[in-house]
């Protein structure tokens, strides 16, 4: 089993934990407001159209729509796209693996990925990201907050984790024709906001 199935069936397994756990509070509502400033640059109307990967039961999906975006939920574990399609109305969700997106060329003008990235085992890091910047607009936005520090993570799961130190992260993203806006490194995080 690779690791992305084995972290799957590890989210599936505990679902009603993991739902519990991550509908208590938006990532997108309390550190969003570079991407929806660098977003609001990007989109050409009011509306942006939005793919948030690895979106969970839907809480940034939810914060996405009232701000009357268009928002596409992407996740691999059902349990997770069945209570975000209960919970947050006007949003589709979709099961998919974010290695491989099952959307056209430039379908979105920004993507949302917290805290799923570092899920992708490193030899699939460069090409996830390639396929990721396909499906962006030219001139998209894209936030990705990934763990930075393994003796800072407290996670006893076997769930599996790719951590990354902030100049790794940046070469990788502009590797594959990201521009960084801004980088952020805070207690056992790195996040950034990059231009495709």
């Amino acid at each position: 089993m690779d690791e992305v199935s084995q972290t799957r069936n590890i989210y599936e397994s505990e679902a009603g934990s993991y739902i519990e756990k991550y509908s208590t509070e938006s990532v997108a509502r309390l550190y969003g407001d570079p991407f929806f400033d660098a977003l609001e640059s990007a989109c050409s109307g009011d509306t942006a159209q939005l793919l948030d990967i690895g979106c969970g039961p839907g809480p940034d999906v939810d914060v996405f729509a009232a701000a009357g975006h268009d928002v596409t939920g992407l996740d691999i574990t059902q349990s997770f796209l069945r209570e975000g399609t209960k919970r947050v109305s006007g949003a589709e969700f979709v099961c998919g693996d974010m290695r491989s997106l099952p959307f056209q060329d430039n379908s979105f003008d920004g993507i949302w990925a917290s805290a799923s990235f570092h899920h992708i085992p490193r030899s699939a890091a460069t090409q996830t990201l390639r396929d990721w910047h396909r499906v962006l607009r030219p001139a998209g936005t894209l936030f990705i907050a990934v763990k930075r520090d393994e003796q800072l993570d407290d996670d006893s799961t076997n769930r599996h984790f790719e951590y990354y130190q902030a100049d790794a992260f940046r070469t990788l993203l502009n590797s594959v024709g990201f521009e960084l806006n801004t980088a952020r490194t805070k207690d056992k995080w790195v996040s950034a906001v990059a231009t495709a």
